[in-house]
């Protein structure tokens, strides 16, 4: 296991922390999750987010679990909490306080806004913190305006995964110098950075960044296209040798000349000829033509269709984790890959405050 002897213990709810937990654990990592109780009934739903976490279901607010805490601190190498800025410091578990029990101790605290600034203690959701990344000024329709998006941008391309950069960089750093230190990850610093392929237009050369006017927004042919059934066709022929493989393949070398041109005008003419052609064939259909070029255009799948395509069966992207009552349930896989590592999952989710006894010793209030 590539964590194996990491211990994390872990103060977050919601999304953004949980998910870079968990893939902490399917590295290897040993994760104990610290939930509150729940009102005398436990927890049982099977988690995605919690596999291969311990867990125990605890009062912040009894200065008795606090002391325990505080001695189970000095075990662990890592706390990952995602309250909003001060709050762990008033229940005695800020990280000035828990560095003078664990010198060593990495802390990572994830919040929408960060840790300081005027917005630190506002609060936000996921369609706010990309909203004031400027992201969305640019992403949408002019005729519509921004869409929602399917996923959470900031909570997890923005605070789970710089979350984990950040954690296994102090580690590193740790393992030289033997320092901890507090780590401030803002889910909108994090997400305002994802604009990396055209905010330095606008940085180095005042060039505006506008809605379907970018290659990428809508600008260009690049796009989604719809078929004959209430289907869509994802088209990204950008290079040139792709664009002429696209003529061919729809069956229309007439086009060549507007999709060699670059020109927006043209690119504009061609998005309406290729709307028209994609509109002439099923789904099905044009998957079948597709599947034998290489040009950069798929079929955009259902996540149904997703789960059973042939590129994730392969990449065993799915699979099935064991549940205390010896069934087991489909999960998304860890992506990531390695010829020594292999992840392996020790069960689905468990009951908040499964772990109570056998870490703390005092059985869950009930």
């Amino acid at each position: 296991m590539l964590l194996q002897g990491l211990k994390i213990l872990d103060f977050s709810t919601m999304l953004p922390g949980p998910f870079a937990t968990m893939m902490l654990a399917d590295l290897g990592a040993e994760v104990l999750h610290v939930t509150k109780p729940l009102e005398g009934k436990q927890w049982d739903k099977d988690d995605y987010l919690q596999r291969s976490k311990k867990s125990i279901a605890v009062d912040l607010k009894s200065p008795e679990i606090i002391t325990s805490l505080k001695e189970l601190v000095k075990e662990y190498d890592i706390v990952v909490e995602q309250f909003r800025p001060g709050v762990m410091t008033r229940l005695g578990l800020g990280y000035e306080t828990l560095k003078e029990v664990n010198p060593r101790l990495i802390y990572c605290s994830i919040t929408g806004y960060g840790q300081t600034g005027p917005y630190r203690d506002r609060a936000g959701h996921d369609i706010n913190y990309v909203s004031m990344t400027g992201m969305q000024g640019y992403s949408g329709t002019k005729e519509g305006g921004p869409a929602n998006l399917g996923i959470q941008v900031a909570d997890l391309a923005g605070g789970s995964l710089h979350a984990v950069v950040g954690i296994l960089s102090s580690v590193i750093y740790r393992n030289r110098t033997g320092i901890g230190q507090h780590l401030d990850i803002s889910m909108t610093d994090c997400a305002l950075t994802l604009n990396a392929l055209f905010a330095q237009d606008f940085l180095s050369q005042g060039k505006p960044l506008h809605r379907e006017e970018l290659l990428l927004n809508g600008g260009s042919f690049y796009g989604y296209y719809e078929t004959m059934d209430g289907r869509h066709i994802s088209v990204g022929s950008l290079e040139p040798k792709f664009r002429q493989e696209l003529c061919e393949a729809i069956g229309r070398p007439d086009l060549l000349p507007l999709v060699m041109s670059f020109k927006p005008t043209d690119d504009s003419k061609l998005k309406e000829q290729l709307q028209q052609v994609f509109l002439k064939k099923t789904f099905n259909e044009w998957q079948n033509i597709f599947t034998k070029v290489d040009t950069c255009v798929e079929p955009v799948l259902s996540f149904e269709e997703t789960v059973t395509h042939p590129l994730f069966v392969e990449r065993e992207m799915f699979v099935d984790v064991a549940k205390p009552d010896g069934t087991t349930q489909k999960q998304m896989a860890c992506p990531i890959k390695s010829d020594i590592f292999k992840a392996t999952y020790t069960a689905v989710g468990v009951k908040s405050g499964t772990h109570n006894e056998e870490i703390l010793g005092i059985p869950l209030n009930r």
